[in-house]
């Protein structure tokens, strides 16, 4: 056999890999994108007296008066299995604020309904990382231990955050210190949503968001182990 002619075999053979039941390289897995580009709101809508940009970060919130009622800054595009990370900080008298995930807004209402990554704190404790459901069965659906979070927030700085969703399972982190990992039962919770960041209604409060960056993920098929850890 010469070789140019076992060259043209090998390119016969890769070219239809596929049919003879070869699988091809699986791709590099995507990369972290901005959701907020660190000078204005592209990309995102809400109410422009709660929410604003300075220095780099959205401030969602005032501090000169009272937040008459929960407000959300959303983003306009909808994600389903992601890697969420950010970072927050909690000032003034009103202690709550969140991002939601997989979320929408309610119609003809301020609210949004889906899940809430909180924080801040409130009569129980701190709540940086636990997950609630905003609008919906209106509850913590999964908290950590308070005695290591208490240990992992920095309550008057900032904190990093990450929110993991794939498929029916939620995880998420604080500082690197897990809080929650919760698997949703409810066929009719909808994996996908909008982003959205919450200032929680009530005494004056800013939150304060920056390095908001996302990772798309494929849909994982039942029984394949998450992305990542």
């Amino acid at each position: 056999m010469t070789r140019s002619f076992s060259t043209l075999l090998l390119m016969v053979a890769l070219t239809t890999g596929t049919s003879c039941g070869l699988l091809p390289a699986p791709a590099e897995p995507p990369e972290f994108e901005p959701l907020f580009n660190g000078k204005s709101l592209d990309g995102w809508e809400g109410n422009s007296r709660f929410f604003r940009v300075e220095n780099g970060t959205i401030v969602a919130g005032r501090l000169d008066s009272p937040i008459p009622h929960n407000e959300f800054l959303a983003s306009q595009e909808s994600f389903g299995d992601f890697d969420l990370r950010f970072e927050a900080r909690l000032i003034g008298k009103g202690r709550n604020a969140g991002v939601q995930f997989r979320s929408e807004r309610l119609p003809d209402s301020h609210e949004m309904i889906g899940y809430q990554c909180d924080i801040g704190e409130w009569s129980a404790g701190l709540i940086w990382g636990l997950l609630y459901d905003e609008s919906r069965r209106a509850r913590m659906l999964d908290e950590p231990e308070q005695g290591p979070l208490l240990k992992a927030v920095k309550q008057d700085g900032w904190n990093r955050l990450r929110v993991l969703a794939t498929g029916p399972r939620v995880r998420i982190w604080v500082n690197d210190f897990p809080t929650v990992d919760y698997t949703e039962t409810d066929p009719t919770v909808k994996p996908k949503g909008r982003i959205g960041l919450q200032i929680h209604g009530g005494p004056p409060a800013e939150c304060h968001y920056r390095n908001i960056e996302i990772r798309r993920l494929s849909p994982i098929p039942h029984g394949i182990g998450d992305p990542d850890n």
